[in-house]
């Protein structure tokens, strides 16, 4: 006698999962409430049945995923939540209808899925994303000094570089600011010395995090990478051996054209959008150190200047192809 076959689909909410059970033919055995707790979702199914399960990608939605795929043996798949929803056929959108949608699509083998990264990758995501906030947060308090001074009329001194030892002497001295003023340019002088001690901290831990990690080892061999690129890369793309070609992981990290041909026209509309916007970033910046310091790419930039290419677009290849090349170097490194 054959195994039971089930297909579960997984609406998930912070407190509650609506779970819908569907068996090979699509008939609906069960789709109601749940505890956010694989214990309970794994009490849906009947007992015995071999699971296939999908869930939406989403906050907390890949620790559930792990959950049930080591402790109550299911088979599950993240879904891309943008393209299911464009699968949808009605517009209305309740918990029942969404969770038998994906057990569906999980059903006919249509489901749009994503990569279930591993426990160590996700907490390195977390790590690096954590940073990304002090940063931009350290952007921020800058962008407020500046915003005082502009508002004060205080032009600072052209001899000296900003946010150096120099310059920042000079705002902490400068007479020509209100007592006020001077108050809050303290506060955040202040706020930006413990979010640089914070920075500082952060890229300990993560040098320390994956000092033995191969694939970081690897990226730190290749020119213009240094820590925080490799482990940005490591921790937002995990393996790259998951990609088929380099053209798909560059699409992954949004650095290549979108086309917008029509009929005899064909052309470009700058680069995609639904990409990862935090890879963008670093290979936008790695893309501009390899133009200064590598006489190859430095070469290549200059053949795409002859050829009337924008400064943005010339850097934005240098990112396609680099990212490109990178990927036939590491899809053989052991993750």
């Amino acid at each position: 006698m054959s195994k039971l076959t089930v297909f579960v689909g997984l609406d998930y909410h912070q407190d509650s999962v609506q779970v819908c059970v569907l068996d090979r033919k699509g008939k609906v055995l069960v789709n109601a409430s749940r505890g956010n707790d694989w214990q309970s979702i794994a009490e849906a199914p009947p007992e015995g049945a071999s699971v296939f399960a999908a869930i939406e990608a989403c906050c907390g939605a890949a620790d559930l995923a792990e959950e049930l795929i080591t402790k109550a043996g299911w088979s599950v798949d993240l879904a891309h939540p943008g393209y299911v929803a464009r699968i949808k056929q009605s517009p209305d959108k309740t918990d029942f209808t969404d969770a038998r949608l994906l057990a569906d699509l999980e059903r006919v083998g249509y489901l749009p899925k994503v990569w279930l990264a591993p426990e160590n990758i996700r907490e390195l995501r977390r790590l690096v994303r954590y940073r990304s906030q002090l940063v931009q947060e350290r952007r921020n308090v800058k962008l407020r000094v500046r915003a005082l001074l502009r508002d004060h009329r205080v032009k600072p001194p052209e001899e000296i570089n900003p946010w150096t030892k120099a310059w920042l002497l000079w705002v902490q001295t400068c007479d020509q600011l209100g007592d006020t003023t001077r108050w809050i340019l303290k506060q955040h002088l202040a706020r930006l010395e413990v979010l640089k001690a914070d920075i500082r901290a952060v890229e300990k831990h993560l040098q320390a995090q994956t000092q033995e990690d191969v694939v970081v080892k690897k990226l730190l061999e290749q020119e213009g990478v240094g820590l925080i690129t490799a482990v940005t890369l490591r921790a937002e793309i995990g393996r790259f051996d998951r990609f088929r070609t380099g053209k798909q992981l560059a699409r992954f990290c949004s650095v290549t054209p979108r086309n917008a041909s029509s009929g005899q026209r064909q052309a470009d509309a700058g680069l995609i959008r639904a990409g990862n916007p935090e890879l963008r970033r670093v290979l936008i910046e790695t893309a501009h150190r390899l133009k200064w310091r590598s006489d190859w790419w430095s070469e290549f930039a200059e053949r795409l200047k002859d050829r009337g290419k924008a400064p943005c677009v010339i850097t934005a290849a240098i990112a396609n192809r680099w990212i490109r090349g990178l990927y036939y170097e590491m899809k053989t490194v052991a993750a």
